[in-house]
């Protein structure tokens, strides 16, 4: 049976803690949009004292410092303040009040996370170093790890050492998956728009029609992903995907043969440097399609994210916490086929993520009826402040 008992917490605390993620839950908001959930957070730590509190930080962001009395690592916890454009099907008691958008990726829990281990900070601060604790904004789009390291604020904050999880339906409640590694694959929309010219519906060989050139591209797509996503040993890392998740054709008439056409697709790879060979082939099939079918083509990308890769020293870290702690753990199912922009922490210095398994019957993350377990906070927060403890006192 899972302990959901928290060492430096009352059954006080954690009723308020799960109050808190409630709240958040009621009131998403998504990527670049997190004002308020950024300021619930910000009302949340003002009782705790932190030593100092960020805010703006690559746009919404929040940063709580504890520091102790000695000089030592900085090390930081990240979390995420963004929902998803999901229109919630479940039916909590606090289910969203927001039409369209909603908390299926458990935002809402990590940084109930935090929260529960800045209370406890705030009643101990770690012997020596600082402990940061970044509510990162736009996790879902790829851009916020980046506004954040791009900020002149971070270098306040700038960490030594980095760690962050993330809730894992599939795996069992509590388990903890951990490997070294990448854990989280690289991945990018790409938006392919063919141009070519409208005619009237009745002579539609006066123009040029990017049907035949859209309906080549497409199964070429397909192609190009590797035969077989994962085997017995996991992703090799020639692994590629590419998912058509877009395409529109003209307008929406019966009056005129179409003179444009795009396609959106998610290009995926285990590792960064397979990400740029995948990128060149799409992008040179493309302009093949398009020159053979007489069609200007326009290529760009969107919501990039590099592959998540668990440094070593890091991840010892991590798995020194799960065994001091008696938390169940091993690699389960990574690498994770879903995208992460917490990789791009390993600029500053070691990071790694661990994910906490959210039950094996637990609808998908992303899933309408998504919703994160309770019982998860304690079990993140417990790992989160063995970590510091261990590496600050």
């Amino acid at each position: 049976m899972l302990d959901t008992s928290v060492s430096f917490l009352t059954e006080q605390d954690m009723a308020e803690l799960i109050q808190f993620r409630h709240e958040l839950h009621r009131h998403p908001e998504i990527s670049g949009e997190e004002h308020e959930t950024a300021q619930r957070v910000v009302s949340f730590l003002a009782s705790l004292n932190p030593d100092r509190v960020v805010t703006a930080l690559g746009k919404t962001g929040v940063a709580a410092v504890f520091a102790g009395n000695e000089p030592g690592p900085t090390i930081l916890f990240r979390c995420e303040l963004d929902a998803l454009p999901i229109a919630e099907t479940g039916s909590p008691p606090y289910a969203s009040r927001v039409p369209g958008k909603g908390h299926m990726c458990g935002h809402d829990g990590h940084m109930a996370i935090l929260a529960a281990l800045a209370r406890g900070l705030a009643r101990k601060r770690p012997a020596r170093g600082k402990v940061i604790l970044l509510f990162q904004p736009a996790e879902e789009t790829g851009a916020g790890a980046l506004a954040v390291l791009e900020d002149p604020l971070f270098a306040e904050v700038r960490p030594s050492m980095s760690f962050s999880l993330h809730n894992s339906p599939g795996h069992a409640l509590g388990f903890a998956a951990l490997t070294d590694g990448p854990v989280n694959c690289a991945s990018r929309g790409i938006r392919i728009r063919l141009t070519g010219r409208t005619a009237h519906a009745s002579t539609p060989g006066s123009g040029k029609s990017p049907m035949l050139a859209m309906t080549r591209l497409m199964p070429g797509l397909a192609r190009m992903s590797e035969a077989g996503i994962r085997n017995e040993k996991g992703l090799n890392r020639d692994f590629a995907m590419i998912t058509v998740t877009h395409a529109t054709l003209g307008e929406p008439t019966f009056g005129v043969a179409p003179g444009s056409a795009e396609v959106w697709a998610t290009l995926r790879t285990l590792i960064d440097a397979r990400m740029e060979a995948l990128s060149s082939s799409v992008e040179t099939l493309a302009r093949e399609i398009a020159a053979e079918e007489g069609l200007a083509v326009q290529i760009d990308y969107h919501d990039i994210f590099p592959h998540c890769e668990n440094s070593p020293e890091a991840t010892d870290h991590l798995r020194r916490a799960l065994e001091d702690e008696g938390i169940p753990h091993g690699p389960g199912t990574l690498p994770m086929l879903a995208s992460e922009d917490f990789g791009r922490f390993r600029s500053t210095g070691p990071a790694a993520m661990v994910f906490l398994g959210a039950g094996t019957e637990c609808p998908a993350l992303h899933s309408p009826d998504y919703d994160f377990p309770d019982v998860l906070i304690g079990v993140g927060a417990t790992i989160f402040m063995r970590v510091a403890r261990n590496i600050l006192g």
